[in-house]
């Protein structure tokens, strides 16, 4: 059924795609190379949100668009601006202290990390902490590990990732792939809407897909959040990690076995099992209010009926600006990260805009900050978009373009939650390229950056990029140079631009997003989600 469907589509769109082969020709590896030297210079500093740096990357965006010809996607201006909060936590103000049934002491940040839950001047969780599994509460699988237990004012500790799947049901939660209730997002969340006082996810490694140091590198220390919408429940007190083995001494101390809890937290006949210890933490919180910009432009349909219709390309312009020394560079550029992929869709933009022929639906260019603090940026444009939500058919996202020369696959994120994985796949089988899958489901890439904040909405939505299998390579060649990146310039001052970057590859990328984009805009049906997608039930 599916098949016939996607054939049917791909007869349709024939000239659709000779449109997209028109504007695909304009893409160059001059323009990218241009806009990927500039946005990854040491002038922007950076370019992290709300500071000089970044507004000179949003200002070289928006006059890219204007002098593209795109229209301006925020009424008469290219900018939507972003309400930012910047909470720091004054680390000699923390008190963390546990007593009841268990009163070990816990040390900021080797047993703990903590943060404020929202912008307030001091953050509070004083409660009994309760265990309460993987705390999720998903109808579709028939499981609650709440049970309707009272969870207000308590302190819940919460184990990562989802409940395992077993031989008896192997796609439980996904199987092997992680689902929203394994994010430690909808974790809070979920603890939230409890009312609970404050949470904290127990870490491993194995489960939570990165080790303990990037949990403290990623939360011990200022973080950015949006002003808290009023309509949400009330926020926690403390948000907060722990590790594996301070968590099983603590419990061990109320004569709890961490092990066994671990255990029955894997049945559905789990129910929350109240500890007897009780958490006080404390901390006082330095809070700035400040403001960052999404950058919007549009390329106008050419059908009256469809043009109000739209299909988003997004890129995070942001980066983490000037931090720690790293061999006496303190400017973190995120040339990959991701200096490529706006200048990619910038590059998309330009041959989209300068096509004689355009789609029959806009396409809608989202340039978002924060995407380093958070999604914010482009959880703020899905909560406030330019046109509603039930009007945006589809999200492309393109987080770290490719520098490498040209590959015969294709990363994407999300390929199996929505029609745009198989649509995707059979547009680019005829050039000789596939998709390959995620090599480790388990850590759940497709929660981590924009193209998910319109999942959210109800909007599907993926992320594309290159795969690691590239032409003229050997098949070992491309992992590699992804374990490289990841161990030496991920995050660090070394994602800088490099005079051996092979853009053959963005070209490729870029035209492959253009084509895409290109017949999803015409295309007579609209994408769809898969029917066991988690964001199904909110299509728009």
């Amino acid at each position: 059924m599916r098949l016939a469907r996607i054939l049917v589509i791909v007869v349709a769109l024939v000239p659709a795609a000779a449109a997209a082969q028109q504007v695909s020709s304009r893409i160059t590896p001059a323009e990218i190379d241009g806009h990927l030297r500039f946005l990854s210079s040491d002038l922007l500093e950076g370019r992290a949100p709300a500071t000089r740096g970044g507004r000179l990357a949003t200002e070289y965006i928006a006059a890219q668009l204007r002098i593209d010809g795109l229209e301006p996607g925020v009424g008469k201006s290219y900018f939507q601006p972003v309400p930012i909060d910047v909470v720091g936590v004054t680390p000699q103000s923390m008190r963390i202290a546990t007593s009841g049934k268990s009163s070990l002491a816990l040390h900021y940040p080797d047993d703990v990390v903590m943060w404020a839950g929202s912008a307030a001047d001091s953050s509070v969780a004083r409660g009994e902490i309760v265990f309460v599994g993987y705390g999720a509460k998903a109808p579709e699988y028939q499981w609650d590990d709440l049970k309707g237990v009272d969870l207000k004012g308590k302190v819940l500790l919460i184990l990562v990732n989802d409940p395992p799947a077993s031989a008896a049901e192997p796609a439980l939660f996904g199987g092997k792939a992680m689902t929203y209730y394994g994010r430690w997002t909808y974790k809070f969340e979920e603890a939230e809407r409890q009312g609970a006082a404050g949470a904290l996810i127990v870490h491993t490694t194995e489960r939570a897909g990165y080790p303990w140091h990037t949990v403290v590198g990623s939360w011990a220390k200022e973080q950015r959040m949006l002003p808290r919408d009023p309509s949400l429940p009330a926020p926690l007190g403390i948000r907060g990690w722990i590790t594996d083995s301070a968590a099983t001494a603590l419990l061990a101390g109320a004569g709890l076995d961490l092990g066994v809890l671990r255990t029955q937290a894997a049945s559905r006949d789990f129910r929350p099992v109240p500890t007897g210890i009780v958490l006080d933490a404390s901390f006082k919180n330095q809070v700035a209010h400040l403001q960052s910009e999404n950058v919007v432009g549009v390329v106008r349909g050419s059908d009256p009926k469809l043009r109000d219709e739209y299909v988003t390309l997004s890129a995070h312009w942001d980066h983490l600006g000037i931090g720690p020394a790293v061999n006496g560079d303190s400017i973190y550029n995120g040339a990959s990260d991701n200096a490529s992929g706006v200048a990619d869709i910038l590059t998309v933009a330009h041959a989209a805009a300068a096509a004689s022929t355009k789609p029959k639906r806009s396409l809608l260019f989202v340039f978002v900050t924060a995407e380093e603090s958070g999604l914010l940026g482009s959880e703020y444009f899905a909560m406030h978009p330019m046109a509603p939500a039930s009007r945006i058919i589809a999200n492309l996202n393109v987080d770290g373009g490719n520098l490498l020369g040209r590959s015969r696959d294709l990363g994407v994120l999300g390929e199996k939650k929505s029609s745009l994985g198989p649509s995707l796949a059979a547009m680019v089988k005829p050039m000789g390229m596939r998709l390959s899958p995620d090599d480790h489901p388990e850590r759940g890439h497709f929660y981590r950056s924009d193209h998910f904040s319109f999942a959210k909405a109800g909007i599907p939505a993926v992320s594309i990029g290159a795969g690691n299998d590239y032409e003229g390579r050997a098949k070992e060649w491309g992992p590699q140079q992804e374990e490289d990146y990841t161990a030496h310039r991920y995050h660090q001052p070394s994602d800088e631009y490099g005079v051996g970057f092979d853009l053959a590859g963005a070209v490729q990328l870029s035209d492959i997003v253009l084509r895409f984009a290109t017949q999803l805009a015409n295309s007579p049906t609209v994408p769809t989600w898969s029917k066991d997608a988690e964001f199904g039930r909110r299509q728009p």
